[in-house]
């Protein structure tokens, strides 16, 4: 008989929390939601449900609009903030539909009340789902201006004692500089948080790095492209930087 568990990964994390850009849903192109890229991306979050993961999904909204890009433009920062959160509310929708079509059970959860459309965010009831294996969305952000998706995944993972967030970007991991503009920039496979702050590391935001150094969250920095990038995150291959105490 096959052995099983050398075809199964064993999941290092069980509990995470995926945060998510609004850009990485658009693509190489100019649309806000690149229907093969939201495909692509949905894929890896199924692959890891179905490896038994308990996932949840918090989801920017810089694709369709940024609350500091409005403030540029004339538009009030707390109204521009809150056109950025029901921005995610649009992604979140979207990334509902792709999964349902996909077979996997998924909630979403607003951080402001629209009953038509989304739940409220009820921590023991997001527990609840993920426990019966559903997938958990994460929208509106906090429901408070002045705070980033990254302060929402860090609070999420506190609220729901998450092993770990899993922040996917367009960048491999967390690098001493910018490798866009260097490159010489030296790639980290492993921080402390004390040694991110001291040599001011743009992991996070201030209030979100705060939170997951204070309640022992640790974040992993890795890159989408790969198509099972998500999978070997929770496996605990090598794989992007880890930020840990």
């Amino acid at each position: 008989m096959p052995n099983k568990s050398a075809a199964t990964p064993v999941l290092k994390y069980k509990r995470i929390i995926l945060k998510l850009s609004g850009e990485v849903l658009r693509g190489k192109g100019t649309e806000p939601i690149d229907a093969v890229t939201l495909e692509r991306m949905c894929s890896q979050v199924k692959e890891i449900h179905d490896l038994g993961a308990q996932v949840c999904v918090v989801i920017g909204g810089g694709n369709i609009f940024r609350g500091l890009q409005g403030a540029k433009r004339g538009v009030d920062r707390t109204t521009g903030d809150y056109m950025g959160m029901l921005a995610t509310v649009i992604n979140g929708l979207a990334i509902m539909d792709t999964l349902e079509k996909m077979g996997v059970s998924t909630r979403v959860q607003s951080a402001i009340p629209m009953n038509q459309i989304a739940e409220p965010f009820i921590m023991r009831r997001a527990s609840r789902h993920l426990e019966k294996g559903r997938v958990v969305i994460f929208v509106a952000g906090t429901g408070n201006p002045y705070f980033s998706t990254d302060t929402t995944a860090a609070l999420r993972a506190s609220e729901l004692h998450a092993d770990i967030i899993m922040k996917a970007t367009k960048v491999d991991g967390i690098y001493d500089k910018d490798p866009k503009k260097f490159p010489d920039a030296v790639k980290y496979d492993s921080l402390t948080f004390i040694d991110a702050l001291k040599q001011r590391l743009n992991v996070m935001d201030s209030t979100a790095f705060s939170l997951c150094l204070d309640n022992n969250v640790p974040i992993l920095v890795f890159n989408l492209d790969d198509p099972h990038a998500i999978r070997k995150a929770v496996s605990g291959q090598k794989i992007g930087t880890l930020v840990q105490n």
